[in-house]
């Protein structure tokens, strides 16, 4: 419609089309207004999380500032003592060349390296000198004992930092003989560091005839088993650790190796897998409970829809979460305990033992060995699992997939005599290379 030519009653109906448009918008924009403040003020369903320029109440209101907790020391990165200071400072000014006097510190920085330094050689030379009188010649007969190992010329320190390299490091014996050549200049042949792990092996006998001691007085003891080849033969590593000690020993897979590395003096609580050559042990079990639960999910993962089977292995999570959360006091009641979760466990599986479910043969094991999974209960320095044993084999299965076992008799009792006493070390917070040198420095006959 043109406005210039519309008459007065078209131009009267166009105003009153236009209020009704204003009014309904005015309407419209008091709604959307009403649910900003309905959002706002959380009257509704909460204020809208993430919507753009809405603040929440704590930012629209922030909280009086509380001073910091002091700390009980400061935790910035300590400077270290300088074994060296070089000192920058001008003589004379840039501009006018005027000599500078005085002056202050403005900035320190420290600057850490590693020199390389080359092997030291020292020539120990015996004088042989004539007695004027009786004309006897004598030579002195000084003993080098603590400086060099045994009648070799690898001192003390190197033979310490070959071994360490070698077992805690665990670097092929190649990649050691590039390390002393390119960082210290010293060429060694590959014979030559072998036979430095084999005499520190020697040295270490006796201290790891002492481990196999202490961990035979042991109150609890953890066992476990991996394989180890030995030119190409397989075989197996045995541990047996406590929370102080390791010992390795490889042998066969039989039952006589518990009874060579325990003896007849171990009294203690034995911790082990289900393996059978642990059976025979007549003292007190602890079984794994770690093995039995890993078990158990393998078990559901092939029967994902057998509810029966989830349902049962519900209920033996449960018995096992409610005996490691129980805290007992006396004696005779830790006792009690033990045999009331062993009768819970016992009901939940006795439906099973004869019925055709996958689960039945999980629970034949359970009732054939249901006195020595809850000693835990009745002793509470007893652990519930021997993930104590399977970590100390972590070391021994890293070096296995590096090297691939060992190619001698001799090499393998090295490893097992080195395995001990760094694993050792390492559970009692002793820094290796130092123990290592602690070893091999008293006086060798």
């Amino acid at each position: 419609m043109e406005i210039r030519t519309a008459t007065r009653e078209e131009l009267l109906a166009l105003v009153s089309q236009q209020q009704e448009i204003i009014a309904r918008l005015q309407s419209t924009v008091a709604q959307l207004r009403e649910r900003v403040r309905e959002l706002e003020s959380g009257s509704s369903k909460g204020p809208l999380k993430g919507m753009p320029g809405l603040k929440s109440e704590s930012a629209q209101h922030p909280k009086p500032h509380r001073p910091c907790k002091k700390r009980p020391h400061g935790f910035a990165r300590l400077r270290s003592r300088p074994t060296e200071r070089v000192v920058h400072a001008l003589d004379e000014c840039p501009d006018c060349h005027t000599h500078l006097v005085g002056g202050s510190i403005k900035r320190r920085r420290e600057v850490i390296d590693l020199p390389v330094q080359p092997v030291q050689v020292v020539e120990h030379a015996y004088v042989e000198r004539q007695c004027p009188v009786c004309q006897k010649r004598v030579v002195p007969k000084v003993s080098l004992e603590g400086t060099v190992v045994g009648k070799a010329r690898l001192g003390v320190n190197l033979v310490s930092l070959i071994v360490a390299l070698r077992e805690q490091g665990r670097l092929p014996v190649r990649t050691i003989q590039w390390y002393l050549e390119t960082f210290h200049e010293l060429s060694l042949s590959v014979g030559a560091i072998v036979v430095a792990a084999h005499s520190a092996a020697q040295l270490g006998k006796k201290v790891v005839s002492e481990v196999r001691d202490r961990i035979r007085a042991s109150q609890v003891v953890l066992a476990d088993e991996t394989g180890w080849r030995e030119n190409g033969k397989n075989g197996y590593v045995w541990t047996f650790s406590t929370p102080n000690e390791r010992y390795f020993v490889r042998r066969d897979r039989s039952k006589a190796v518990v009874d060579e590395v325990l003896g007849d003096e171990f009294s203690g609580v034995l911790v082990s897998d289900f393996y059978a050559s642990y059976n025979h042990y007549e003292g007190l079990h602890q079984r794994c409970w770690a093995h039995l639960l890993r078990d158990i999910h393998e078990l559901k993962q092939q029967h994902p829809e057998d509810e029966q089977l989830w349902t049962w292995a519900k209920a033996v999570h449960g018995i096992y979460a409610e005996a490691k959360a129980y805290r007992g006091g006396y004696e005779a009641e830790r006792v009690r305990a033990q045999q009331h979760f062993e009768g819970e466990l016992l009901k939940v599986c006795e439906s099973y033992l004869e019925e055709e479910a996958p689960q039945r043969q999980l629970c034949q094991r359970i009732e054939r060995f249901v006195s020595e999974l809850f000693v835990f209960v009745a002793i509470p320095d007893v652990p519930s699992d021997n993930n104590g044993a399977e970590r100390s084999l972590r070391h021994l299965v890293t070096s296995r997939k590096i090297s691939g076992g060992t190619r001698s008799g001799l090499g393998t009792d090295t490893k097992m005599i080195l395995s001990t006493l760094f694993g050792t070390w390492q559970l009692r917070g002793i820094n290796p290379f130092l123990a290592c040198r602690q070893l091999l420095s008293p006086p060798q006959l």
